[in-house]
């Protein structure tokens, strides 16, 4: 069966010497993984341009049997940037990105919330004219509305820790050692209370970004299996003073 969909690549690794596989986070189908055969003319390496991390794609593949590599068989590219390839900035953030989705998604199906809120954030990132420091921080704490884990910041108060395998935020410690305390806590709901367009309103210094983020990672690892060590991490924690 033919699917057509939107797709944004996360991975690509090489198989052999002229085919990729692909991992692909699609509209239609969630989490999808293709093999695409690479001619040896100049249209392949033209061709092999289409599967950068984080291109938004228009595709149709021939649905295989679950466990099955797909085989994609029309591709095009759905929404061209204009400046995420070309920006010292935006580049590893996006490199970042497409590395930390590879693992955060991985066992997502259907979720069109999900596909819409990652292009859309996409496209804010490419457009955007301001530095955008905080954006990788916005991005991984908005994702986690869309898989299941977003604290409640109802429960939110001065004072208060953050229990991150529970992931609530709650006036006593608790029992276990995964929680931040109450400073952090409020740097966390800081980030919460933040959108793309009003996130340059809020002034963090580099040390305080890199330990949001470390604390961000611990919280995914905590909340989705086997998520490992990032290597892109240490890149774009040198990214902004």
């Amino acid at each position: 069966m033919l699917i057509k969909t939107k797709a944004v690549v996360l991975r690509t690794v090489k198989y052999g010497e002229r085919q990729l596989i692909v991992d692909l986070l699609t509209e239609q189908a969630g989490r999808v993984s293709c093999i695409v055969s690479m001619p040896k003319t100049a249209a392949g390496k033209n061709r092999k341009q289409l599967y950068q991390p984080l291109t938004i794609l228009d595709i149709e593949y021939d649905d295989r049997q679950q466990g099955q590599l797909h085989r994609i068989r029309e591709v095009r590219i759905a929404t061209p940037y204009s400046s995420i390839p070309f920006d010292a900035y935006k580049l590893p953030i996006a490199l970042f990105l497409a590395e930390f989705l590879h693992y955060a998604t991985r066992d997502e199906q259907q979720n069109a919330p999900l596909f819409a809120f990652v292009s859309s954030s996409l496209a804010w990132l490419d457009a955007a004219e301001r530095p955008v420091p905080n954006f990788h921080l916005v991005f991984i704490m908005r994702l986690a509305h869309y898989i299941g884990f977003y604290p409640n910041l109802d429960d939110y108060h001065d004072g208060c820790v953050f229990d991150l395998r529970n992931a609530v935020f709650t006036s006593q410690p608790p029992l276990h050692s995964d929680y931040v305390g109450a400073e952090e806590a409020s740097h966390l709901q800081q980030l919460m209370r933040m959108q793309y367009a009003t996130m340059h309103l809020f002034r963090l210094s580099r040390s305080q970004r890199n330990r949001i983020l470390e604390l961000l990672l611990t919280y995914y690892r905590l909340h989705v299996p086997a998520f490992p060590e990032l290597h892109s991490t240490a890149i774009v924690q040198e990214l902004f003073v």
